[in-house]
């Protein structure tokens, strides 16, 4: 039985643990930059070898770079897959995915701790993971190292992208000591704590939010083909300007989002590359990064079909070609009930508010969560903000997180999700 006084010596302990990873490529403004095999990201993957170590874990890296801190109480037996991921976008916050990873270690503690004191072995083992290139801001795709484990993207076609500079993911990771040679644990449930990334937990005072489903999206990269001609030289009918074709994607992308009522579609676009990308030449190339997201799929399905018709039009008026590639989507699919059941009772046990909640942002449990019972929470996101250096949950917030996502897990571990099938399409009941 575990007293408050437990609880506040665990949460002492997990908040040192978390202030020494918060100082890893940490940014002058507050945040954080710890890009996927970065030096920096090499450094936190140290900082958690190193600690799962100290805490009794065996380390395994797997051939994509997903690296696994695994707690074998029962030989031969599967594992319950918990973490997130501890790289970042190039000026971030530091609790996107670091939060779910130092979570995930101490919830493995936590339970180790109680087996080491006498407890029974759970039915399963436990694997804290760290996602490889969850962010995907310095390789495309993100959720890469989830989406190869899971048999949804080719290992080879993962290591073989590049960043903007040319080197490969393979290369990348070789430098930072980080390709493994094996596969990873055989996972038979999963779980993933994560903070919301938007306000309405916050405005609605929840503490932990109950993910049931994710907003469909669909990812694209853009090649946008012109010619190449001198910017003064060239009269204006003579232009074929790749920059004001991807220019005009820009401007309808946006149109697009806001002709549906309520917010019900989000569009973006990022990562523009432009060649020569000299003042004086007009661009003969724009590569570029695309994505639509909504709870809809009809609307996502109308959306498309709008894109694709637009694309058509802007060819012409810009006298360009636009060349689209989907990189990778998903559905709007249902986490499992049984699951968002069981972290629901395990906040009532902690007298800890929550409410179901969907998740617009991608993480690394949509790519479990159709293969094996899986569970999402999330925490409350000061303001909203995310992907900003100003990033904030609260000490109290992330505590109670780590103290729910320990609840879940050993939940897990002992097989109360054993009874959940799955399929092609989501979960069946």
């Amino acid at each position: 039985m575990t007293t408050s006084s437990d609880r506040a010596a665990q949460s002492a302990s997990f908040l040192k643990d978390w202030r020494t990873l918060c100082t890893i490529g940490e940014t002058p403004d507050g945040g954080v930059d710890r890009q996927a095999a970065s030096a920096a990201d090499g450094q936190s993957r140290a900082w958690f070898s190193a600690l799962a170590g100290q805490y009794g874990f065996r380390i395994e890296l797997d051939k994509i770079g997903n690296l696994f801190a695994l707690a074998e109480w029962t030989p031969g037996a599967p594992y319950v897959v918990v973490g997130s991921h501890l790289d970042s976008q190039p000026t971030a916050g530091k609790y996107d995915g670091a939060y779910g990873v130092a979570a995930g270690l101490h919830a493995a503690k936590r339970i180790n701790d109680e087996v080491q004191s006498g407890a029974p072995a759970p039915q399963y083992n436990l694997a804290v993971v760290d996602w490889f290139n969850e962010e995907g801001s310095r390789f495309v795709p993100s959720m890469m190292g989830s989406s190869v484990y899971t048999g949804k993207l080719a290992l080879e076609t993962a290591l073989d992208a590049r960043d903007t500079n040319g080197i490969t993911v393979r290369e990348a990771l070789d430098r930072i000591g980080q390709r493994g040679t094996g596969d990873g644990p055989k996972a038979v449930a999963a779980a993933e704590i994560h903070i919301q990334q938007g306000r309405s937990m916050e405005e609605s005072g929840i503490t932990i939010g109950l993910v049931h489903a994710c907003w469909a999206a669909a990812k694209y990269t853009v090649t946008v083909h012109g010619e190449q001609a001198h910017s003064g030289g060239t009269i204006i009918a003579d232009r074929r300007d790749a920059l004001l074709g991807a220019s005009h994607l820009v401007v309808f992308l946006r149109e697009l989002a806001n002709s549906y009522q309520g917010g019900a579609l989000r569009t973006s676009v990022g990562q523009l590359d432009v060649y020569p990308n000299s003042p004086v030449v007009v661009p003969s190339r724009v590569e570029l990064l695309m994505d639509l997201r909504s709870a809809d799929n009809a609307v996502l399905d109308d959306a498309r079909k709008r894109l694709w018709s637009e694309i058509a039009d802007i060819e012409k008026r810009a006298s360009v070609t636009i060349e689209v590639n989907e990189s990778h989507k998903w559905g709007l699919l249902p986490y499992h009930p049984a699951g968002v059941e069981l972290a629901g009772e395990c906040a009532d046990a902690l007298g800890l508010t929550h409410d179901k909640v969907l998740t617009v942002a991608g993480h690394d449990s949509i790519n479990l969560k159709d293969q094996v019972p899986t569970v999402m929470l999330f925490v409350p996101s000061v303001d909203g903000i995310s992907h900003n250096e100003q990033e904030y949950t609260t000490d109290e917030d992330i505590c109670a997180g780590t103290d729910v996502l320990t609840a879940v897990v050993r939940r897990l571990c002992d097989g109360e999700l054993d009874g959940a099938t799955v399929d092609a399409s989501g979960y069946a009941q």
